[in-house]
């Protein structure tokens, strides 16, 4: 079987430290190209994974051995870079959050239809152990009906995540990753409760604000680096959906749904990926994973994912089309933040 080649636009810290690596250790296909805006860090990982670094994206795309991209730049080029790579042929894994706009991200499915290519985007949430297992339980009645939940992501910023670490990072910049917060973290959540209730967000009401995060200056950064939002789910399941850049302290990946027969509540504990606790008093615990985090990084299954729909010739599970609910939520929230009311959500 013909290996998948395989280009990465975007060399910086989620490329490096997942995307990279992920498709090296995939056997199906090779790293053939890869781009930055800094051309000699591109050169350096061509020199890694013995691939060939271009100077333009457009020289990259042109590639007709190419077979697909990952788009792992700045927020604010998604879209464009997304369509661009489409229309050339290419298959396309694009990194969260989607696009800055809805009307971008709709363009986004669109291309993808039109060019017969798949679009899949990073919402790795999904791909987690204990999230795949707590959905299996879910809809096995586990809990009985589920009728609320909260959901939470926090960490301590992500000024240590990005590739040039510190108070300039490129995430606190209003331009290039136009939001903050709700869209870095808050719309894995919002895609992860979609996931494990089968049920889309179809109304919001939410606080999305900068409290404490301060650029190189003193000042408070552009973006929002927090944001509480009140679900109400299309099967009339509600709960609260927390995105923080500000826990200091440590990081918190947790979700609990509280059902008419019990609770579950998934990566919680440090000790078990999931515990049910019954209206009766027993408790079932499951030893599953543990969630990745910034300082524990372990393989997403996105990557493999990816390419395995290539090499079947299936539509992604996290197609673009599925991410467009979750999107559509976060841009929703962010309207009922601004004119602080709740905000019905029109879902297809």
């Amino acid at each position: 079987m013909k290996k998948i080649n395989v280009g990465v636009i975007g060399c910086g810290k989620i490329a490096q430290t997942r995307h990279l690596p992920e498709y090296a250790a995939n056997e199906l296909c090779d790293v053939a190209a890869v781009y930055d805006l800094n051309h000699e860090r591109a050169v350096q990982i061509a020199q890694q994974y013995q691939a060939k670094a271009f100077d333009s994206i457009e020289d990259l795309l042109a590639v007709p051995t190419l077979d697909a991209v990952s788009v792992c730049a700045a927020n604010h080029a998604h879209a464009q870079i997304t369509i661009q790579a489409l229309k050339a042929g290419k298959h396309v894994l694009c990194e969260k959050p989607m696009a800055v706009t809805p009307e971008d991200c709709e363009a986004m499915v669109k291309a993808a239809e039109e060019s017969g290519k798949y679009l899949m985007i990073g919402h790795n949430q999904r791909l987690a152990k204990a999230h795949v297992k707590a959905r299996e339980l879910v809809r096995s009645g586990a809990i009985g009906k589920v009728l609320t939940f909260r959901t939470t992501f926090g960490h301590g910023g992500p000024e240590t995540w990005s590739i040039d670490p510190g108070k300039n990072s490129w995430f606190f910049d209003k331009k290039r990753a136009a939001m903050g917060a709700m869209a870095d973290l808050g719309v894995h959540k919002t895609d992860l409760i979609q996931f494990l209730t089968d049920s889309r967000v179809t109304e919001t009401r939410a606080i999305v604000t900068t409290l404490d995060k301060r650029d190189a200056s003193g000042n408070l950064i552009g973006v929002d680096d927090n944001a509480i939002c009140i679900y109400t789910l299309e099967n009339g399941i509600i709960g609260t959906m927390t995105a923080s850049w500000t826990y200091y302290a440590g990081e918190d990946n947790s979700t609990v749904l509280y059902g008419t027969e019990g609770m579950m509540k998934i990566y919680a504990d440090p000790q078990f990926s999931i515990e049910i606790c019954t209206r009766s008093g027993e408790k079932v615990y499951y030893d599953i994973d543990r969630i990745q985090t910034n300082d524990n990084q372990t393989s997403s299954g996105v990557i493999d994912a990816f390419i395995s729909a290539i090499a079947l010739g299936e539509e992604p599970a996290i197609s673009g089309k599925s991410a467009l609910y979750a999107m559509r939520a976060v841009f929703a929230s962010i309207e009922s933040a601004e004119k602080n009311q709740c905000i019905r959500i029109q879902q297809d």
